[in-house]
């Protein structure tokens, strides 16, 4: 199956680099290439597929991330290396800050409940995932979290994908740019996707008692 051009002309950009990190977390390369080429045709922003990419190694490892790069890189190469992204602040303090604006109260509780089965993780995560990666400039927060919510509804996570949906619904996205990212992922060609993606939406939002 390929990706139909017609749906795909009417996303905004943030659900086109959203079905582009799915896409790259399970390895189409055919959807991917595609998205890429369609990406390059609409002149969206090399640094937000560039940073969309990135981040899915956080989700799917380094070797994923580098076979979707490489890829990103033969379709729209980099013509002046730019700067690293640079902060004052440690990755660590990156990481709490930002990681606070995902989870807010929940967060010591999360750190917490990590720590007792893995110190090394809850660190990581911190430090890593939130402070290193999400945390980067390219993207905003909303983007990110979309990109994450389409990410972990195809590799079919359910208390992370619960956790980004209340990350991104915190941070201003209102549930319906949630749920059409969700509903995207027919494109891929598995309706699985969706299905599981819209099972932990749903229970989110009934969960928070709010009306559609």
């Amino acid at each position: 199956m390929i990706i139909q051009l017609s749906k795909v002309k009417l996303l905004t950009t943030s659900e086109i680099l959203a079905l582009l990190s799915a896409a790259s977390v399970l390895r189409k390369e055919k959807h991917l290439i595609e998205l890429l080429i369609y990406c390059k045709a609409k002149k969206i922003k090399r640094i937000k597929i560039y940073e969309s990419l990135l981040q899915t190694y956080l989700f799917a490892g380094f070797p994923s991330a580098l076979v979707s790069l490489k890829k990103f890189n033969d379709i729209i190469p980099l013509k002046n290396p730019s700067q690293r992204d640079s902060t004052r602040l440690s990755s660590f303090e990156k990481g709490k800050i930002i990681c606070r604006k995902i989870y807010g109260n929940k967060f010591d509780k999360l750190i917490s409940n990590i720590y007792e089965f893995s110190p090394e993780l809850s660190e990581w995560l911190i430090k890593e995932g939130y402070g290193k990666v999400i945390s980067r400039t390219g993207l905003s927060i909303q983007e990110r979290e979309l990109s994450i919510i389409s990410i972990l509804s195809c590799l079919k996570y359910k208390s992370q994908l619960y956790s980004h949906i209340n990350g991104a619904y915190r941070n201003k996205v209102n549930k319906q740019r949630i749920k059409k990212v969700i509903q995207n992922l027919e494109q891929l060609g598995n309706k699985s996707y969706t299905k599981f993606g819209l099972r932990v939406y749903d229970d989110f939002f009934k969960k928070q008692n709010v009306s559609n």
